[in-house]
């Protein structure tokens, strides 16, 4: 029987992590949970506390399934510029929902992250968690000789870090395609090295 009441909370747990992606933790009621998740309030209290608590506990199924998410999209192709460029175009979102709802993640950066800090240091650990999954990602591709080893693969993962969330906002929105790519490539232009000069000799 018990394993039968953790599938049914498995279960449950991702529905409400898709309601509370869909509407964010202000706009969804209990009655928008109890009606996905197929529970009643004192079940659902006793199995994940209050509201907040569920929320928490949806952000961080969800947090494991983007991750998991963006390391196999990286790895998964050779090329690690074709890599990123794929990840930056079609996102990294889990279970097939759709790109207009954004990151889960981010939405909670947003919307909760600045008045509680539970929210601040979860979300800032995706972000330090994706931005080395980059950093692995980015020496992988010195290793083949891809990219440059002159490359400062910390510091350009972390400013790709930035524009994936940057990116994955702007979808929200829908934006001209010819946007999405000039974005997409001013970003990949940091995999470049710049050149590297000669020092000058004196007569």
């Amino acid at each position: 029987m018990s394993r039968i009441r953790e599938f049914d909370e498995q279960k449950a747990l991702t529905e409400a992590m898709h309601v509370f992606w869909e509407k964010g933790y202000e706009a969804t009621s209990l009655s928008d949970l109890t009606s996905r998740m197929g529970s009643q309030k004192p079940r659902l209290y006793a199995a994940y506390g209050d509201k907040l608590s569920l929320f928490e506990s949806a952000l961080r199924n969800y947090k494991q399934l983007h991750a998991n998410s963006v390391r196999l999209k990286l790895n998964k192709i050779t090329s690690v510029k074709t890599a990123f460029r794929l990840l930056f175009l079609e996102g990294a979102f889990p279970n097939g929902t759709p790109e207009r709802s954004g990151c889960f993640c981010i939405n909670t950066m947003v919307e909760l992250a600045p008045h509680d800090s539970k929210f601040e240091i979860l979300t800032r650990e995706h972000q330090q968690y994706l931005a080395a999954v980059f950093e692995e990602t980015l020496e992988r591709g010195v290793t083949s000789g891809e990219i440059d080893g002159s490359v400062n693969c910390r510091a350009i993962a972390q400013s790709l870090v930035v524009a994936f969330i940057g990116i994955t906002v702007l979808k929200k929105s829908n934006p001209n395609r010819e946007w999405i790519d000039n974005c997409i490539d001013s970003a990949l232009s940091l995999l470049t090295a710049p050149p590297r000069t000669e020092p000058e000799v004196a007569d």
